[in-house]
Order: C-alpha cells, then sequence, then structure tokens
C-alpha cells in the first residue's frame, strides 16, 4: 500500500527543506531530531497523519543521516562503540515490536501516546537535578 504523496510544491519543498535541517541541527546539538521534531513538524506543517509521520520519520533514520554528527563524537572520544551496538540490535528488534503494535492501534491513540511520553520526558528533564 502507497501512502498519498504531498504535492511537492515550492512551499512543501521549504518546509521539508527546514524540517530537516532543523532536525539535523537539533540532532548533532542534543541528540534529538527524529520524533522529537520530525513527526510532529510533518505532522503539524504537512498535515499527514501520526502513523505516516513515524514511518517517514523512520525512514529518514534508515539511512546513515547522522553518520558526520557521529564521526564529529567519536573522534572528541564520545561514542561508546559496544554499547551503541548493544543498543542497536534490540533496537531494531523494539522497532519491529513497535511498529506492529502502533500500525493496529487507532492514529489517535497512538497520537495520545507519542505525546504522553514526551510530556512526560520534558517534566522529568526539566524537574531533574
Amino acid at each position: 500500500m502507497f501512502l498519498k504523496q504531498p504535492i511537492l510544491n515550492m512551499t512543501t519543498l521549504i518546509i521539508l527543506l527546514c524540517i530537516g535541517l532543523l532536525a539535523g541541527i537539533l540532532s548533532g546539538m542534543i541528540g534529538i531530531g527524529g520524533g522529537i521534531i520530525i513527526v510532529p513538524a510533518l505532522v503539524f506543517f504537512m498535515g499527514i497523519t501520526q502513523l505516516e509521520a513515524q514511518g517517514t520519520s523512520l525512514a529518514v533514520l534508515l539511512l546513515p543521516v547522522g553518520i558526520l554528527a557521529v564521526f564529529n563524537y567519536y573522534k572528541a572520544g564520545y561514542v561508546d562503540i559496544k554499547t551503541t551496538l548493544i543498543i542497536a540490535s534490540t533496537f531494531i528488534i523494539g522497532g519491529f515490536i513497535g511498529s506492529k503494535i502502533s500500525i493496529a492501534l487507532d492514529q489517535n491513540m497512538v497520537k495520545k501516546i507519542f505525546g504522553g511520553v514526551m510530556l512526560l520526558l520534558a517534566i522529568k528533564m526539566i524537574f531533574e537535578k
């Protein structure tokens, strides 16, 4: 099943370029970008569904988009390869399971879960010492 493709006019192209640039900058600066930036931006600015936004965000991350940022952190001694490989191996399994669950749920429920997770994380980060 193929999803409806947005009409790629100049406005759409500029919005997508801005989303990618902002996600890349924030990913390089503070390690966020995919779900926290791309998903809400696609939903709010492009008008696509929550599941389309999540699928698109995952497709962006499928390619080595962060390789240059990772290289800089690695050169500076801030990448633990063993930890990375362990998390990546289980992330693959978790991503598969999570996508199956998400696709089976109502889109509004998925959006509420997404927002709730972001809210809880924000509260914890703001108020922790």
